[in-house]
């Protein structure tokens, strides 16, 4: 039985926000969006973590979402980030989102201010009730501090658009227990658990590698879904070296900026309080860059 998010099943792309001389970069922007349209990618998904969501002003943060969706032209699919730690600024993100064309919205857990499992259970809620585009609960309690727990995700999924979970608990078992009591699409967090997250039931990943190789990505979700598991397996240890730099030399963004600096496709631009990587981790990057094949 096909789950309520299935349609975004595959590779969705957290794609990076460039900048250039402080500014947002929107001719590199649109270039992105070219990029992984070429690569066939499933869906893009602007100012998550990724996109350093937390350093971009409420117009930036518009702006790009519009930006994204005028260049997608409905060529793919677009879940824009619209999260908040207050319920009021997600809902006006999420309505913007929606009136901007939207296909979905990417929802974080409200961080810093760590609700109770029923204000988790509120907060998407409100914005559910009052937007109708289909909604991603982003559960990633190494940022926001604090899990939603499966069985408000239970909850969460009676109310009708709310569709998908980016899990990003690292834990099996929570996306095991999603899966056993919920309809919704479950997505993988973390590049590196894509395949393990797969094999209990989830439908692909929302990826940081995938600015970089969106064909790779692609290839080891088709892999997994047409039954080859070998081959699947092939491209999850060919792939883990890279996901494990772009999560581990530093935090996210930071690491994926770099790679894409190297690569021609940004300028490595960050925001502060986000610092380029030192020398020896720059270092190590480039030997998995060419020991991948990419440099």
């Amino acid at each position: 039985m096909p789950r309520k998010g299935s349609a975004f099943a595959g590779l969705s792309v957290a794609i990076v926000t460039p900048f250039r001389n402080g500014e947002l970069d929107q001719p590199t922007l649109r270039a992105q969006v070219e990029f992984q349209i070429a690569a066939g990618a499933t869906c893009l998904c602007p100012v998550g973590t990724t996109g350093e969501s937390p350093t971009l002003s409420h117009e930036e943060h518009e702006r790009v979402i519009s930006e994204v969706v005028q260049s997608a032209a409905g060529r793919i699919k677009v879940m824009a980030g619209t999260g908040s730690n207050s319920t009021r600024e997600a809902l006006r993100l999420t309505r913007w989102a929606a009136k901007e064309g939207a296909d979905a919205a990417l929802m974080v857990a409200p961080y810093y201010n760590k609700p109770t499992q029923q204000g988790f259970y509120e907060h998407y809620k409100a914005v559910a009730e009052e937007v109708e585009i289909p909604i991603c609960v982003y559960n990633i309690p190494g940022r926001t501090g604090k899990n939603i727990e499966p069985e408000t995700i239970a909850r969460l999924a009676e109310l009708k658009n709310i569709t998908m979970v980016k899990e990003a608990t690292g834990s099996l078992d929570q996306a095991s227990q999603i899966l056993c009591t919920t309809d919704l699409t479950v997505l993988s967090g973390d590049d590196s658990l894509t395949l393990p997250l797969m094999a209990v039931g989830g439908e692909g990943v929302i990826s940081v590698v995938g600015n970089i190789v969106p064909g790779d990505m692609i290839a080891l979700v088709k892999a997994f879904h047409d039954g080859h598991i070998g081959q699947a397996q092939t491209w999850h240890h060919k792939l883990f070296p890279l996901c494990r730099d772009m999560l581990g030399l530093a935090t996210n963004p930071i690491p994926i900026k770099a790679a894409m600096q190297m690569l021609g496709r940004d300028t490595g631009e960050l925001r502060l309080p986000m610092t380029p990587l030192d020398d020896a981790s720059m270092a190590k990057l480039r030997r998995t860059l060419t020991q991948y094949g990419l440099l």
